[in-house]
């Protein structure tokens, strides 16, 4: 017989209509799936009191850089995942620009292998676009691709795809849910040389970053590939939305349209690289505390910004240390993401359960996995559970990700993840009995995730009101 935990007591993070609603209930992990408000007779192996707590669906993050294969001395699907648990994050939707980068079918499943045997959470991986793998993204199979990433703008390797007849084909010939990291080559390019005119040769300035990526650059490229995504009517997703130009656009297209924002664009401006240098340095950079401010409101209306990710793209703290433009972009973010929308959200008008649309429902609508976002009947057995009230402070020692760095180091969270689930067992916590001897976390490296299931026939945000149910 499954294994069965009542979590008992708590504040769990409902859907009611097209919303959610935060509501005193048990919920049963029966094996592998939910039963919300069972009978009070209901017998169970295991039963956790959540008084005081809040029971959320487990954190579906749709971007982030776990480094494996050939990169793995930054990251890899072992650390990577342990810290996706840490934050209560159960499913992970991975970027193809690891080494070689995920751009064929045979590469795909060779990523699949070693998340078989390391990943602590869920995973889905994206295949990556070239200007001329075209074959290969659609003989993709469905049920088990996330969808496709495109680097509309700089990238690494073969992944950058420019060319608008490039562009035309993926969109016209393709059926995967696509996304893309918008930043127009030809204005960064013409950009990084009236900084060379200005400067001279570098190093330069780390501030410089946001002149080189600005707000046009972004604004182009999402509006070239609105364009697109309309004129082919194809689903795109725009990732890590950074510039209320941006915004602008992305309010005037279609359904086809979803897009995100990282608590990075949330939570930094140019301000702060006089305080943090390259720990803040992204793609897309960081930007004024009005496009921060227009981030914040799209996300409170829910009606621009859909989904809240992480882009977890962890580097060395010596790499990081480099002169720029040698330091390299990108910033851990997995374990705290949770905690940090917690803690700034509700005095922006984002609520508690705006925070769990945002970061658990919609990205399963938006790449349609099965199963998986909410905290409903017959749903995967996903929860996290979260203390409200206790306040944290990030230290970069303390950080589970394999760098043991973090941008927000030194800053105070109030709302801590205390246990993960991944399918209806235990693979994080915090509680006494749970903790090793110093009284650090305790992860059971036994737990492993599985690969998603996707239904893109039901997925996408406005298609599925009432989320993707049991298969």
């Amino acid at each position: 017989m499954a294994h069965r935990t009542l979590l008992r007591g708590g504040d769990a993070v409902l859907p009611v209509g097209s919303g959610f609603e935060t509501r005193r209930v048990d919920v049963l992990l029966d094996g592998g799936t939910l039963k919300i408000d069972p009978p009070a007779a209901v017998q169970a192996d295991e039963i956790v009191d959540c008084t005081g707590k809040l029971i959320f669906p487990g954190v579906i993050d749709d971007q982030v850089h776990l480094r494996d294969p050939g990169l793995t001395h930054k990251e890899d699907l072992r650390t990577g995942t342990r810290a996706a648990a840490a934050g209560g994050v159960t499913t992970v939707l991975e970027m193809p620009n690891t080494k070689p980068a995920t751009v064929t079918r045979a590469l795909w499943e060779a990523k699949n292998k070693i998340a078989e045997e390391k990943a602590l959470v869920n995973w889905g991986f994206y295949l990556g676009a070239t200007p001329d793998n075209l074959d290969e993204l659609k003989a993709a199979d469905p049920d088990v691709t996330c969808g496709i990433k495109i680097f509309i703008g700089s990238s690494t390797g073969n992944l950058l795809v420019d060319a608008q007849e490039a562009l035309e084909a993926i969109f016209a010939e393709t059926t995967l849910p696509l996304c893309a990291h918008c930043e127009d080559e030809a204005t960064v390019r013409a950009n990084r040389e009236a900084v060379r005119d200005r400067l001279g040769e570098p190093p330069w300035p780390i501030r410089v970053h946001s002149d080189i990526r600005n707000e046009e650059a972004a604004v182009v490229s999402v509006r070239r590939a609105i364009d697109l995504a309309t004129r082919h009517d194809h689903r795109f997703h725009v990732l890590h939305v950074s510039t209320a130009g941006e915004l602008r656009e992305i309010a005037q297209a279609g359904p086809q349209i979803t897009a995100e924002v990282c608590p990075h664009h949330l939570l930094f401006d140019t301000r702060d690289y006089d305080r943090l240098g390259s720990r803040v340095q992204m793609n897309p950079a960081i930007k004024s505390a009005a496009d921060r401010a227009a981030m914040w409101q799209a996300l409170a209306d829910g009606e621009t910004i859909q989904v809240v990710a992480t882009d977890h793209a962890p580097h060395t703290l010596e790499e990081k240390a480099a002169d720029y433009p040698d330091s390299p972009s990108g910033l851990p973010a997995l374990e705290n993401s949770l905690s940090l929308l917690l803690t700034h959200g509700p005095e922006r008008g984002v609520t508690v359960e705006r925070i769990a649309e945002a970061m658990c429902d919609a990205p399963a609508r938006v790449w349609g996995l099965v199963g998986k976002g909410r905290l409903a009947d017959g749903y995967d057995a996903d929860v996290c559970i979260v203390n409200p009230h206790e306040s944290f402070t990030v230290r970069d020692a303390e950080q589970v990700t394999k760098n043991r760095w973090s941008p927000w180091d030194g800053e105070t969270l109030t709302g801590r993840v205390t246990d993960t689930f991944v399918g209806g067992r235990r693979v994080f916590s915090r509680r006494g009995g749970t903790t090793t001897v110093d009284g650090s976390p305790r992860f059971d490296e036994g737990v492993r995730g599985r690969a998603v299931r996707c239904d893109h026939a039901r997925g996408g945000f406005h298609a599925t009101p009432d989320g993707i149910g049991p298969a």
